[in-house]
């Protein structure tokens, strides 16, 4: 499908070197800004899928600089600007090497885990007594570690994280403050909009300063899973699956189509009305998680805009 980004090749002024992600380039600026560029790539189970989502792009960095705002007040964070829609511009940082995860309710990977019996995951216990979808006693944290390209991120315990080192205790036990005002905060929100905030991920890194702040995504429906809370407890009660926002409906589709990112396993093919109807539900879910009209940008030429915005921006700052 044309009219997406999937891949970049900037060559801006200053530029020390280009890191690519799952979904996001980012570019180092003379080792002191950041320019990430979220393009349409969709991934999931750690496997970057073939074909590109018009707007995906625009989407998730829409709705992430949006919550940086929302949340600056209980959380410093690496943004600076977004000159473009699909580019966020911030401060270089050190990145720690694990993804915070907050768990509210028993939904994804973690209700796999449980069906397969395991009543504990990152050394968290949960409860006996819940089944698909219940809402925890109280947010759990269950961090992963930060997998490279075609690698798997893996559970990892707070005893883990520092007894190998990975982070010192002191940035940790700010990890997870953070992890948990960030979560109430996201929570609040969702609810006013008429969600439930079920599970996020957060990453944080460290300024040259030393300063831990919170950088990349939040809140956005590839980090982060949402239910409508209207009509959640009847369809608990009755054992029904629950109406949600997320990237779940890709995965879904890609295990019913004999995919879960294993060795061998074939992507499916993605059909153009397939691919449309992915755009339209992300669509959806920013209208739903923003509570606003979504404003489709020009796609006629991503690479030349996304271009022409960055450097005015670099040249005007």
């Amino acid at each position: 499908m044309s009219n997406t980004i999937t891949t970049t090749d900037f060559n801006f002024p200053n530029q020390k070197s280009v890191y690519r992600g799952k979904v996001r380039e980012v570019y180092n600026i003379n080792d002191e800004l950041l320019v990430m560029v979220a393009t349409d790539r969709l991934s999931a189970f750690d496997v970057v899928l073939p074909k590109g989502i018009p707007y995906k792009g625009q989407i998730l960095n829409q709705i992430a600089t949006r919550f940086m705002e929302l949340t600056q007040d209980i959380v410093p964070n690496w943004l600076i600007a977004s000159p473009d829609p699909n580019v966020a511009v911030g401060h270089l940082c050190e990145p720690f090497k694990v993804e915070m995860v907050i768990r509210g309710y028993l939904s994804g990977h973690a209700a796999r885990e449980y069906a397969l019996g395991k009543r504990e995951i990152c050394r968290v216990t949960i409860p006996d007594y819940l089944k698909e979808n219940d809402k925890f006693p109280e947010p759990i944290i269950t961090p992963t570690t930060k997998a490279g390209n075609g690698e798997h991120d893996a559970d990892i315990s707070r005893e883990d994280i520092l007894s190998k080192g990975i982070v010192t205790e002191e940035d940790y036990i700010v990890l997870e403050k953070f992890t948990r005002d960030l979560f109430e905060r996201g929570t609040e929100i969702a609810a006013s909009r008429g969600l439930i905030l079920v599970d996020t991920k957060y990453e944080f890194g460290k300024t040259k300063e030393g300063v831990i702040v919170l950088i990349d995504e939040i809140h956005t429906p590839d980090s982060s899973r949402y239910f409508y809370a209207e009509g959640y407890q009847e369809r608990q009660n009755r054992g029904e699956e629950q109406k949600q926002l997320s990237k779940e409906f890709v995965r879904r589709w890609l295990i019913e189509n004999g995919f879960q990112g294993l060795e061998g396993q074939q992507i499916p093919e993605m059909t153009d009305e397939y691919i449309q109807s992915v755009s339209e539900r992300y669509i959806e879910l920013y209208e739903n998680i923003l509570g606003e009209k979504f404003v489709k940008a020009d796609i006629t030429n991503i690479d030349e805009r996304i271009e022409k915005n960055v450097l005015e921006y670099l040249a005007n700052r």
